[in-house]
């Protein structure tokens, strides 16, 4: 199980979107949600996470992809960010939170302390293309995923997509950054009935292994698909969806606070 001892390249999932990631030396941890099980309107959460965050140890920085939802930033998981020394996110979310926010706009990059890794935002997009947009132009929220590359060519590079429902995107991403070795992907197909008529809000199982395929990864980690009531497809979806695409193999079985080894 995951505690403060560092990995030397390894991702956990703790629960819904949330992972730590060992890279290069830097301790990150994504969308923290840290809140036990609890009702939070049109959401309900419910399962708690499977490591609390007093058991990570000292944390680099967070990695958010977007402050507007409980399931990605919940009361306790906010907390935890902002006794970070960093959090990591879009210029609307770091608005909003204020320090340590660091705005993160498309294509600019966050360099790790220690100098040995740099975080890039991507795209993406928290509905259905032709969803309504927000009074800033967005689909539902201003949403990023990262890219996490290092100096160290031993290191692979790791995307992390966010609540992203496009494969369109994550096409440009290959086409602009080229391959990328290892991907976390949020790929519980969220639906709220009240949103764009109940379509997918986050990749489906299937939309996960047309990604995968894009990519070219050489293994996914299956997170943000358990723990609150709207995710529609589970992990056993995404078992089936990458077997019927022949790329089964590349599916990482993660064990909730287990260690998923890349390197």
């Amino acid at each position: 199980m995951v505690d403060s001892a560092r990995q030397h390249c390894a991702v956990s999932v703790i629960g819904g979107p949330t992972t730590v990631i060992d890279i290069a030396g830097v301790r990150l941890v994504t969308d923290p949600t840290f809140d036990p099980p609890g009702d939070y309107g049109y959401l309900q959460k419910t399962e708690g996470p499977a490591v609390p965050a007093e058991a990570l140890g000292p944390v680099d920085a967070v990695l958010l992809s977007h402050d507007l939802h409980a399931d990605n930033f919940d009361r306790a998981g906010r907390a935890f960010a902002l006794s970070c020394p960093v959090v990591v996110t879009a210029p609307t979310a770091a608005a909003r939170i204020g320090r340590p926010a660091e705005p993160l706009a498309l294509g600019e990059r966050w360099l790790s302390p220690n100098g040995q890794l740099s975080v890039t935002a991507l795209p993406a997009q928290h509905g259905p293309a032709d969803g309504e947009r927000d009074e800033d132009g967005f689909i539902n929220c201003e949403v990023i995923g990262f890219l996490l590359e290092s100096t160290d060519q031993d290191v692979p590079r790791l995307y992390v997509s966010g609540d992203n429902a496009s494969v369109e995107l994550v096409q440009r991403i290959r086409e602009q950054h080229g391959p990328i070795d290892h991907a976390i992907l949020h790929v519980g197909a969220a639906s709220v009935p009240a949103k764009f008529g109940g379509r997918p809000l986050s990749l489906t199982p299937e939309r996960a292994a047309a990604a995968a395929e894009v990519l070219g990864a050489h293994h996914v980690i299956a997170a943000h698909h358990d723990g609150w009531a709207h995710f529609t497809r589970g992990f056993a979806a995404t078992e089936e969806a990458f077997d019927m695409a022949g790329i089964g193999d590349r599916l990482y079985p993660a064990r909730p606070g287990g260690w998923c080894h890349l390197a």
